[in-house]
């Protein structure tokens, strides 16, 4: 995964300098780009918004509420410890293509409030997903692989849900403050993600406004 947060590093500076200085990268202030290039712009902005709107959507709400419900919950952390880096990965890296395509298209100078706006919703993603990525998610796996280490100590950690754990964490106090801990901190990350799903959604919503079906 090292090469894989490097190249979303990479892009990320890429959209950033898109952003502060899109004339660098050959964008015109009154928007007159290359009709080719506007369209492969156009093309390459869809795609990595569905992916990254798509993934969000079926992660947050589908995916992972099957899996939490269906799998043990050490095999659950185990698993979610594995995937949520490269999901938050490849939406970011989704996020930074976006965010430099639409900046590119539409410099900062001369685009109306409604296109800023909306250069906000996707940067706002993109940080979120950044923030989960080198944040939150190395602090809940650390944190996971601590209270896993005392559930098995217990004897407990192999049932589906959360029944077993809360039950021992009444009779045991390190356990207990575990559970607080990891909960403010899986709490934050859940919020970080709503937050970038909800402004992936604030996007779609102008994207809607302009097709022609």
């Amino acid at each position: 995964m090292a090469w894989l947060t490097r190249f979303l590093a990479a892009v990320a500076f890429l959209a950033i300098g898109v952003i502060f200085s899109p004339e660098t990268f050959g964008s015109k202030s009154d928007g007159l780009n290359s009709p080719a290039l506007s369209t492969y712009l156009k093309l390459a902005h869809l795609l990595t918004f569905s992916t990254a709107f798509g993934a969000a959507l079926w992660v947050t709400f589908i995916g992972g509420i099957i899996m939490f419900k269906n799998l043990p919950r050490h095999q659950f952390g185990n698993l979610q410890s594995k995937m949520f880096p490269a999901y938050f990965s490849m939406v970011g890296i989704c996020c930074a293509v976006s965010v430099a395509s639409f900046g590119y298209l539409h410099p900062w100078n001369s685009s109306s409030v409604a296109e800023k706006y909306q250069l906000g919703f996707l940067l706002s993603s993109l940080a979120f997903n950044l923030t989960n990525l080198f944040v939150f998610t190395p602090m809940t796996v650390e944190m996971m692989k601590q209270r896993h280490k005392v559930e098995r100590e217990q004897n407990i950690g192999e049932e589906v849900g959360w029944s077993k754990n809360v039950e021992v964490a009444k009779v045991n106090p390190k356990l207990a403050a575990m559970n607080k801990k990891f909960g403010m901190i899986h709490g934050l990350s859940s919020l970080a993600n709503i937050m970038a799903f909800g402004s992936l959604a604030m996007h779609s919503w102008y994207l809607a406004s302009k097709l022609n079906l």
